[in-house]
């Protein structure tokens, strides 16, 4: 397994829908193994193929509960469901979120509070999983990443600008830019 280089939001790859996977072969399952010892070196709850410069719909997801309990997996071609979000302002201190290609930074943000989403495993084999809370806020952020979007896109015009600001500062509005986990510090 290796450890990939994850895009910041100036790469062109995380504002492109991702292309659908065809045939779920050896180099799709070492992509993902490759994800996986990503997501766990930057550390991070998902990652998707577009974070690591592959524009496919796969992503990856990693959280432990409350009580320790592991909960990891992967999407191939996935779908989402969600509830209608409630309306209203984030709760800063219970709805922020980061993202591994905006590093460093947490900002509130609004999703959905109950989500279903079904897709492929690795052995082509359908998966369905109903989740909730942060289970249904990470489903959310990478299924996002799958269609071009990042978190910071649909952040209120306030952080949105602040966003912005933090990007020119940092240099991370330009395409190209990427950072190793475990070897680069981004944060701060």
């Amino acid at each position: 397994m290796a450890v990939l280089p994850i895009r910041i939001m100036g790469d062109p790859v995380l504002h492109s829908p991702a292309t659908p996977v065809g045939t779920i072969d050896d180099e799709i399952r070492t992509l993902v193994a490759d994800m996986f010892e990503t997501m766990d070196r930057a550390p991070g709850v998902g990652l998707a193929a577009p974070q690591v410069g592959v524009g496919l719909r796969i992503y990856t997801y990693s959280y432990a509960d409350d009580d320790g309990s592991p909960w990891r997996g992967v999407f191939i071609n996935p779908e989402l469901w969600m509830t209608p979000t409630e309306p209203g302002d984030p709760d800063p201190d219970e709805e922020s979120e980061g993202c591994l290609s905006f590093p460093g930074e947490r900002f509130p943000l609004r999703r959905s509070d109950r989500v279903r989403v079904t897709g492929l495993d690795l052995d082509g084999q359908p998966v369905l999983i109903e989740v909730d809370g942060w289970r249904a806020r990470i489903m959310q952020h990478e299924f996002d990443h799958l269609d071009g979007i990042l978190y910071v896109d649909r952040l209120s015009d306030s952080d949105w600008k602040t966003a912005q600001k933090i990007a020119r500062k940092r240099g991370w509005n330009r395409p190209g830019n990427s950072w190793m986990p475990g070897v680069d510090d981004l944060e701060g």
